[in-house]
């Protein structure tokens, strides 16, 4: 095999796990802060100019803090449930491409680090395997608060992926593709989001739940289950947890934007390609153009979590099988009955 080719390997997938990794650390200052936008308060301004060394004190603080296992608690299991829960997150996103082929130094480079034909059963398959993490972290514990966090995860995962898998067949449909390049590519002329927004709507509700972000947060109830089922974590396993659920926020956004809002393509980008000044730069702008979608899909989670109760737990199950299941599986039947009409 090239040893340039490894190389090429090697160096994205640094590139990834480093952008994740930051992301989650600023993606917690730039929530504090625009919920205190919301709430008219200021936020963190303290550590570092405008507050951008806060997450840096926070990471120290964690990495310092003591760490206890109860002693009732299956240690084994108890610490490698975050290690689980994290993991998913991190590597997901690696059939996500975040821009085209460009050219350096003589050699065509693929800006994404795999294109597999399967892509979105990857996806699928890996978003699902986090949730054992959870589940394995509130029964280890041996505390019933926790135990019940991680079986209220369990059972939103299955109500609500069940939506969000109907919803991934949407793009699937509308391109003849799973391999998410391909459904990029393929929304050069119009993004699916306005071919099918419904199915976009139903996903977006999915991914609040599929993270477990407000109001879709009942696993860790604060008011019933006092944290749920990290209530017996603390210091870097807590930190774990933490980091899981942010870098998901970002996954999910990126995998929203490539199915539905064009990925790494510009508005009209085939006019501003034809531009003479404008055109050979293009493929360059991939990352910036897809890491603006997901700042502006990572406003969402902040401003739903701002503004929305939490919703009440037999009705967050209702809604995931009474609502969202029977209105995907309906955006589903609605798209292939218009692509078999079309062709």
């Amino acid at each position: 095999m090239d040893g340039a080719l490894i190389l090429e390997w090697v160096l994205k997938s640094v590139f990834i796990l480093l952008a994740l990794t930051a992301g989650f650390a600023y993606l917690t200052l730039f929530e504090r802060r625009m919920i205190a936008r919301f709430q008219t308060r200021i936020g963190p301004n303290r550590a570092g100019p405008f507050g951008l060394l806060q997450p840096v004190a926070d990471g120290i603080k964690l990495i310092f803090k003591e760490e206890l296992i109860p002693a009732s608690a299956d240690k084994v299991i108890f610490i490698l449930a975050p290690i689980i829960t994290v993991i998913p997150s991190l590597i997901v996103t690696a059939v996500v491409p975040w821009g085209s082929v460009i050219r350096l130094g003589g050699r065509a480079i693929p800006l994404y680090l795999a294109d597999i034909n399967v892509a979105l059963l990857y996806v699928m398959a890996v978003t699902s395997i986090s949730v054992y993490g959870i589940t394995l972290a509130g029964w280890s514990s041996n505390n019933k608060y926790a135990t019940l966090g991680g079986l209220r995860s369990t059972a939103q995962m299955i109500s609500y992926e069940i939506a969000m898998g109907f919803c991934f067949v949407v793009p699937v449909l509308l391109s003849g593709s799973l391999s998410l390049v391909d459904i990029v590519e393929k929304q050069r002329g119009l993004w699916y989001i306005f071919l099918q927004p419904g199915a976009a709507i139903i996903l977006a509700i999915t991914m609040y739940a599929e993270v477990n972000r407000a109001p879709f947060d009942m696993p860790e109830a604060e008011q019933e289950l006092t944290a749920g089922y990290h209530s017996e974590y603390s210091g870097m396993k807590f930190a774990l947890f933490f980091m899981a659920e942010y870098i998901k926020m970002i996954a999910v956004s990126m995998i929203f934007a490539t199915l539905f809002l064009g990925g790494y393509l510009l508005p009209f980008q085939g006019w501003f390609e034809k531009l003479p000044v404008i055109g050979p730069i293009i493929p360059y702008l991939g990352p910036f153009v897809l890491l603006a979608k997901v700042i502006v899909l990572l406003f969402g989670f902040v401003w739903v979590r701002s503004t929305l109760p939490r919703i009440r737990y037999d009705r967050l199950m209702a809604f995931g099988w009474k609502i969202l299941f029977p209105l995907s599986l309906l955006s589903v039947l609605v798209t292939a009955v218009v692509v078999l009409l079309v062709q």
